[in-house]
């Protein structure tokens, strides 16, 4: 459920362009340089347009996460970091039904400011092997993702969660508060009564791997693009969607208290989530602050990736400005 609004306040660098790009030109048609995909990925990732998604999908890689309810350890999907900086790792969840794909656009400003970036798929979306289907309820999703911090993090981190994705880091840091440093909230789905026109959909259309769903959601969260443009990141959007098991796979989800310093980003122009929501989540939260993007949709991290790299960056580093 990602697309890009056609209107950016604040485009990708050019710097983080001119590394994303792969595209040439060749006799006036445009193609794209070789790419090389891992292997394990849907083979429809060839037919993705969108260069920044190319890019990011030849880094996603598998790691082994053993866990108590599987024989075997799960081959788990994640982008890992090329650096490791002094600062706290920050991890990046996604939104419901998504994949790491969606912080396309930040995850590339995250890293150029020199930040320990991971882009993390939660168990029983994204691609991971699931072949062999594990329960995918919210305790298995929390064990999941702590046994792959403990493996592989292995140290405090900044959590980003957007959209559903703020639920499940809520959940997680309620239950481990010693895996995070610090929050990271963006457009939080996290009540109840938070799925707005979703609601209203027909059944068959209901189907969140179906074209239909996914274009619907791209037109109520941006602005300003073209068909063909919304059709493009509908298909970065479900392609994990075209595994075998991801009918399967379901999630239920908790909201429970968090102590830890918390920054909730929310676009002014939320068209899913309302923003009222946002300000009773702040008076929920006790050390919370919360920032607002102008002219900005349900998916800050898709539609502003450079407002958003710089709020994360400047939380990152907040407490080491304060002692300087």
């Amino acid at each position: 459920m990602v697309a890009l609004t056609a209107s950016f306040a604040a485009a990708p660098s050019a710097a983080t362009i001119t590394m994303a790009m792969t595209k040439k030109r060749s006799g006036g048609a445009v193609c794209f340089a070789e790419l090389s995909f891992p292997s394990f990925l849907p083979k429809q990732v060839e037919n993705i347009n969108d260069t920044f998604a190319r890019k990011l999908a030849t880094r996603i890689d598998r790691l082994p996460i053993p866990v108590s309810f599987s024989d075997n350890s799960i081959m788990s999907s994640c982008v890992r970091p090329l650096i490791q900086s002094k600062t706290s790792p920050v991890v990046l969840l996604h939104g419901f039904d998504s994949s790491c794909l969606e912080w396309r656009y930040t995850y590339p400003l995250l890293e150029e400011a020199g930040l320990e970036t991971w882009a993390v798929d939660i168990l029983g979306w994204g691609f991971s092997d699931l072949e062999r289907l594990p329960p995918c309820n919210v305790a298995s999703k929390r064990e999941h993702f702590y046994q792959l911090w403990k493996s592989h993090i292995k140290r405090p981190m900044i959590l980003v969660g957007p959209s559903l994705g703020a639920a499940v880091a809520i959940d997680f840091v309620a239950n481990h508060p010693e895996a995070v440093e610090k929050l990271v909230l963006i457009d939080a789905s996290v009540y109840a009564e938070g799925t707005g026109n979703l609601a209203t959909l027909p059944r068959i259309a209901a189907y969140a791997g179906s074209i239909p769903l996914r274009l619907y959601v791209n037109v109520l969260a941006f602005t300003g693009i073209s068909f063909g443009t919304s059709l493009d990141w509908t298909n970065v959007g479900r392609l994990h969607c075209l595994y075998p098991w991801w009918e399967d796979a379901t999630v239920d989800f908790m909201i429970s208290g968090v102590k830890q310093k918390t920054l909730i980003i929310w676009g002014e122009d939320d068209q899913i989530i309302s923003n009222k929501l946002a300000v009773r989540l702040h008076c929920e939260l006790p050390n919370a602050t919360i920032r607002q993007i102008p002219d900005c949709g349900h998916l800050p991290h898709v539609e502003r990736p450079n407002s958003v790299a710089k709020l994360i960056v400047n939380f990152v580093h907040e407490d080491c400005y304060k002692e300087g």
